[in-house]
């Protein structure tokens, strides 16, 4: 996992590329390339996090075997030693990189070699011979990618929007996907940022640059994998392949030249991939565990985690966020997000990752994923629809406040009406999740805090096989007698105790409301205040956004997200405008 940086058309400027690889040097601790066409039509970086092929062999940009194509890759592929197998008698390899297999791949099957990956991934390749480009991102967008095009025809790729700032790309809002989040709390859900100019190539999608056109194409959908007719195999045969995939996934994702560790809380997704540690490594493994805790027995899962490590040789090692570390921790977290982030449980997210690169480890594997594979949200099965893509659970209030924003602003929100594809509303419910809103925000805001402090998030139950079975079966196997996630529990039950495989539903794992109107609420109410006084003070009706904020802090609401909607246009505020005193 790295920082990829290019600059793609005529005359373009190695300086403008120093300052994007530089700006995303905490992607890539462990060393940095350039690349210059001899022609000055692209210049590609990059931000080196050594995980496969720790020597000089792994090092980007990296250009084919035989000198034509030239690529900067972040992510992994994770079957990347069976695609070398299969094309090494067409490729005649010098690494044991798997970017050279991707490179190896692109070689032989062109775009059709996407097809071919099992990994997460964003990349760029520059064609030295056709002066044409090719960049990717995988089918749900773990790995992050933002282009720009400039008026001449020239194009800034990169990792992160910040790098394409550092370019000299005006940081200015983009007004109506601000709008679009404070009316609607719609985060990831389209190729628009909160940033003017800076286009998200979607999950799924590739781009070609060719004589300062770009062309952007879908090469991966769910929806269109899987069709509409439901699996018609019995529950025994959906199981075993099922679960037989899950092994797979799992082991692919072991392959590192690095320490790997496991994330856990204490629910379901963390104990069936304990469990699957267990069937690919043995009983004898010693993985170590990382958990979070806040200091709240309400919210924290401790002790369902020393549960399900009580019989194993995993060491297990506990971070902990407290109130106190809440405002210099989310300045600083907001920095490297770039964009809106989703509160108190990424902080707590943040200090893990801390936890896991001071305790040696490299790579962590967690279990993002089932909920929408298995229909695990509560609104799943409530009958509503619900215009915020599932932001929030278990509240009676709105999770937003659009009545306090000034109405000029709020005209220019967009509600998102996502496409009606499968004949059933639980499946146009997971599509939604997957393609549009949880998935997409989720995948951005871990990136960033893993990068942070230069660790690798992988993923294993967001392997693209297992959500394709998922996605074919009918509901009544996925939510049966009011239990979500049925069939992921048969298939638990099979290799975890019952107490571990069946744990109680828990709220979100921090005290974000608590914290808010307790210890923080002098910080959360001094930086809502600099949000009415920023950059962004134009959006929000002052005297609105002052009584709704009191009525929280006096206990009249049971959910902050709103809270945190206003603390963040704080931070971003606060971040922007240092950013204009430091250029002038």
């Amino acid at each position: 996992m790295c920082g990829i940086s290019a600059i793609i058309g005529n005359g373009c400027g190695r300086d403008r590329l120093l300052a994007m690889r530089a700006s995303q040097a905490h992607r890539g601790p462990d060393g940095v390339g350039l690349y210059v066409d001899a022609e000055r039509k692209a210049v590609l970086g990059h931000n080196r996090l050594s995980i496969i092929d720790l020597t000089a062999g792994g090092d980007q940009p990296m250009m084919s075997s035989d000198g034509r194509f030239v690529v900067v890759q972040n992510g992994e592929i994770y079957n990347y030693l069976e695609l070398k197998q299969e094309l090494s008698s067409d490729y005649s390899f010098r690494t044991r990189s798997d970017t050279e297999v991707l490179l190896a791949a692109y070689a032989k099957w062109g775009v059709d070699c996407l097809d071919h990956f099992v990994g997460m991934f964003a990349f760029a390749i520059w064609d030295t011979v056709e002066k044409t480009a090719f960049a990717a991102r995988d089918r749900f967008g773990v790995k992050p990618l933002y282009y720009h095009q400039e008026s001449d025809g020239m194009v800034l790729l990169a990792s992160e929007i910040k790098a394409l700032h550092a370019a000299g790309i005006p940081a200015k809002p983009d007004d109506e996907t601000w709008a679009t989040y404070l009316a609607h709390g719609l985060y990831d859900h389209s190729d628009r940022t909160f940033w003017t100019q800076v286009t998200s190539l979607p999950g799924g999608h590739y781009l070609q640059i060719k004589d300062g056109k770009i062309k952007v194409k879908k090469w991966y959908d769910i929806a269109e994998r899987v069709g509409i007719e439901f699996d018609t195999r019995s529950e025994d045969e959906v199981r075993e392949e099922y679960f037989a995939l899950m092994k797979e996934s799992v082991t692919l994702r072991f392959r590192s030249d690095v320490p790997v560790g496991i994330n856990l809380s204490g629910g379901l997704d963390s104990s069936s991939l304990l469990g699957l540690v267990h069937e690919v490594q043995g009983k004898e493994s010693e993985v170590k565990a990382f958990t979070f805790t806040t200091g709240d027995a309400a919210y924290d899962e401790l002790l369902w985690v020393e549960q399900m490590l009580a019989q194993t040789r995993h060491p297990l090692v506990v971070s902990q966020l407290t109130a106190a570390d809440v405002p210099a921790l989310a300045a600083e977290v907001q920095s490297l997000q770039d964009e809106p982030f989703g509160g108190l449980p990424t902080l707590a997210y943040a200090r893990l990752f801390e936890a896991a690169k001071n305790s040696g480890v490299t790579v962590l594997l967690d279990g993002n994923g089932m909920d929408e594979q298995w229909a695990g949200y509560d609104y799943y099965s409530k009958g509503a629809t619900g215009h915020f893509g599932g932001l929030i659970q278990g509240t009676k209030d709105r999770a937003v406040r659009p009545e306090c924003l000034t109405p000029e602003f709020r005209s220019l929100a967009k509600q998102m009406t996502p496409p009606t594809i499968f004949p059933d509303r639980l499946r146009n419910l997971q599509y939604r999740d997957i393609r549009y809103t949880k998935i997409p925000r989720a995948m951005r805001f871990n990136d960033r805090v893993s990068m942070r402090v230069a660790t690798e998030l992988r993923e294993p139950f967001l392997d693209h096989r297992l959500f394709e079975i998922a996605m074919r079966q009918p509901s009544e196997r996925k939510i049966k007698n009011g239990v979500h996630k049925n069939m992921l529990r048969d298939i638990a039950r099979t290799y975890l105790p019952r107490a571990v495989s069946e744990p109680p539903k828990r709220p979100i794992q921090t005290p974000q409301r608590e914290w808010l109107r307790g210890p923080l609420r002098e910080w959360a109410g001094s930086v809502i205040e600099t949000s009415l006084s920023g950059p962004f003070g134009s959006y929000l009706d002052a005297a609105s956004v002052r009584r709704e904020a009191n009525a929280f802090f006096d206990d009249g609401f049971d959910n902050s997200y709103f809270i945190w909607q206003w603390i963040s246009l704080g931070l971003i505020g606060t971040r922007s405008a240092r950013q204009a005193r430091a250029s002038i």
